[in-house]
Parts: structure tokens; sequence; C-alpha cells
């Protein structure tokens, strides 16, 4: 697969491929800023600017009206390292994209009308999704357990609802006038494009936006936890619940892979050691998963269960531990290893079949250093080996790494 790029003047960088086979142009632009470049004081404005750039500019009032006549698609989302807005277009259309996608980057509508109206959008959502929905808090309540200075000690949707509702208009432009640039972002466009109309349309439309001199802000650096942190809360839900979180490195560090790899062998789907042992055969849990959270930066590997009825909390938490130690002391046999290094690799191939999910992760791949980068993401995978991931289980499940959370039933 050929991955063409060019560099705007204005630090635009730009990644294509190339498919003739498709009826369809996949565009993505990823801007380098989530939550974690807020401020204490002002939390959730990351994931409330993504509903902003949505409210039109005063050449545009309706940024979905032109998509929807033109038969396109488009949505976003926002991590605590970076927001990503995606469009998908019929190629016959797709000059549309840029269009859109540059007139908001030199303007965005920030209005006190504007601005009310999303608050509301973002403040409704924080409540339904974090505050009424089951188990929905448990990344409120963990993240400030298991960070004491990084600001991923919050969620993307803030702290409280009261930090959406009280940011003021200044700080929301100064935030936008910071970070939404041509210099912070990533262009990647996947489909039935050439490359040459990539580059004169990309020309035409963004070239005259204007370098900001992107933020590069410096973030504290999470001391190593030595002992462990708990946490119980009781609360109206159906079941008790297990959470188990530990610090691992982030994505360009040494131990992301062989963590990785853990995780899968934990919690493989149905076949993962977790699964098998403590909920099939143990009838310990209800349901059982682990996973890493991917930080740009140092993150977390974790643990989430449903206990089952009868079971306490102690019995279900030894039994993790008791997993977890497995792996510590004893290397994973080469067919279980394999196993779920096929797994790994079947998923990466089929996830980027699909040509958004290409360009997704293209310009994501682009923004850590090169688009190529995605390409070799199985090797470092498959080149895991059974001794690096018994020695990262040792580092990753100290006692004294871990943050527990009790979520229990009133």
């Amino acid at each position: 697969m050929k991955v063409n790029r060019h560099k705007l003047s204005n630090g635009l960088r730009i990644v294509h491929v190339a498919d003739e086979t498709s009826q369809m142009v996949y565009f993505n632009l990823l801007y380098g800023v989530g939550a974690r470049y807020e401020q204490y004081e002002y939390t959730g404005i990351a994931h409330l600017f993504e509903h902003l750039m949505f409210e039109g500019t005063p050449d545009i009032p309706s940024f979905d009206e032109p998509l929807e006549r033109a038969g396109g698609e488009n949505n976003a989302y926002t991590t605590n390292d970076f927001t990503n807005y995606y469009i998908s277009l019929p190629r016959q259309n797709i000059e549309l994209a840029f269009w859109l996608e540059s007139d908001r980057m030199r303007n965005v509508l920030l209005t006190e009308e504007s601005v009310s109206v999303q608050r509301q959008v973002v403040i409704e959502e924080f409540k339904q999704e974090h505050l009424n929905r089951p188990y929905g808090d448990v990344g409120l309540l963990l993240r400030p357990v298991a960070y004491k200075q990084h600001p991923y000690r919050w969620s993307t949707i803030g702290r409280r609802p009261s930090h959406i509702a009280n940011v003021p208009v200044e700080v929301l432009r100064d935030f936008y006038d910071k970070y939404y640039a041509p210099d912070n972002a990533v262009l990647s466009i996947v489909g039935n494009i050439s490359f040459e109309q990539v580059v004169e349309w990309s020309e035409k439309w963004f070239a005259d936006i204007p370098a900001k001199g992107a933020v590069c802000r410096e973030l504290p650096v999470e001391p190593r936890q030595t002992r462990q942190r708990r946490k119980t809360v009781y609360r109206n839900v159906p079941q008790n619940a297990l959470y188990m979180v530990f610090h691992m490195g982030g994505r360009s560090d040494s131990d992301y892979f062989p963590c990785d790899v853990i995780s899968d062998i934990l919690s493989n789907g149905y076949s993962g050691r977790l699964s098998q042992r403590l909920v099939k055969k143990k009838k310990l849990f209800t349901k059982i998963d682990a996973f890493v959270s991917g930080s740009e930066h140092p993150g977390l590997f974790s643990i989430y269960a449903r206990v089952a009825e009868g079971v306490t909390m102690q019995q279900a938490e030894e039994a993790v531990w008791h997993e977890l130690e497995l792996l510590q002391q004893r290397c994973v046999p080469a067919d279980e290893l394999e196993k779920v290094r096929n797994r790994y690799e079947s998923e990466h191939i089929f996830r980027n079949l699909n040509g958004e999910s290409l360009a997704e992760n293209l310009a994501l791949a682009e923004w850590r250093g090169a688009a190529e980068g995605l390409f070799d993401e199985v090797r470092q995978y498959r080149a895991v080996t059974a001794a690096q991931v018994r020695d990262a289980a040792r580092e990753l499940f100290r006692r004294g790494n871990s943050s527990v959370l009790y979520y229990l039933k009133k």
C-alpha cells in the first residue's frame, strides 16, 4: 500500500492512499489537542469544542446541510490526546469536504448563543452517560485515584458539569486559537481520488490559513506509584463490580506491546484466561474484561469485572490477583501466544480494509511520526516474546502499582 504525502507551507501534513475500486472518498482531519491540554479549572472543553465545530461559521451557517445534500456523512470524537473529524462522500463531491473543513479551521462560530446551545448538549450528555447510567461514573472515580499529577486524571467529558457550564467564551476562543491550526493537524485522505488532486485542493482551500505556532505544552510527569490505592462507592446498580487499574507505558514506550499482548492473553474474547477460568469455570464473575488505554503518554492497564451473586469482593479480587501472579511466574505457552498474535493480525488487517478506518488510522500514525508506522504494528506485536510478557507482567502487576475500586450495589 503506497502512502503519498505532502506538507503545506503553513505546516498542515497530508497523507493519501488511493483506492480506485471505491466510489467513495474518506476525509479525516486530526487535531493534536485533547483533554490533556485543558486547565484544571476548565475541564471538558476539548470535547465541548468537538460539538462547537459543528455549529457552523459566519460563511457557512450549517455544517451538516451541504454534506447531507451531497450524500455525505460525518462525525467526530475526542480523546485525552487528540480530536478527530471525519467525512465520507461520493468521489464526485469530495471537494466539498475541503471547503467545509478549511472554513471551520479558519473561523468557527463562537458566540454566546452558539456556545450556550452546545453547553446544554454536553451537560446533558454528561448526566446521561456518566451520572445517570449504571457504572457510568467509573472513569470519573478511578482516574483521579490512579493519577495525581498528569491531566489524564480527568476524563474527556471533564471533571464536573459546572466546568462546562461556566467556562467563559474567551477561554474557548483562546483554546481554538492555540490548537485549531494547520500546523497542529494531519489531513488523511483514502479513496478514489488521485494524489495530484488531493495536493491541488489542499493548496486551494488550506494554504492561505496562517500557522499559529502550535503550542507544545509541557505536562507534569506522573510519579511512579509505589503504594496501592483503594476506593469504595455504593450505587444503585444490579450487581457489585470490581475495577483494577495499573500504570503502564505510552504508545512509544518499550512495554506498550508486551502489555497489549497481556491484555489479549487475559481477555481475548471468551477464550481469554479470565473468562475461561473465573467466569466459565469458577463462576466468580458474570463478565470480565482487560484492556490497555492506548494513551500517548503513560497510560493504564484496566481490568473491569461484574461480580457474581454470593461472591465477596475479597474473593473476587484475590482470584484476579492469582491469575496476574501466574503471568509473573511462568512464561506463556507458545501456542497461547501464537493464538493472540494471529487474532491481533487478523483484526488489524480487517480493520484497515475499511476506507474510513484506514484514513483515521493513517492520520493517527502520521501524527505520531509517520503514517507507515501503521503497517509496522503487527510486526511489533508479533515480536513480543514469552519472556517479555513475563517481565512486563512483573513490573505491571506490582500491588503497589494498582488502584482498586469496589463498586457496590446499595
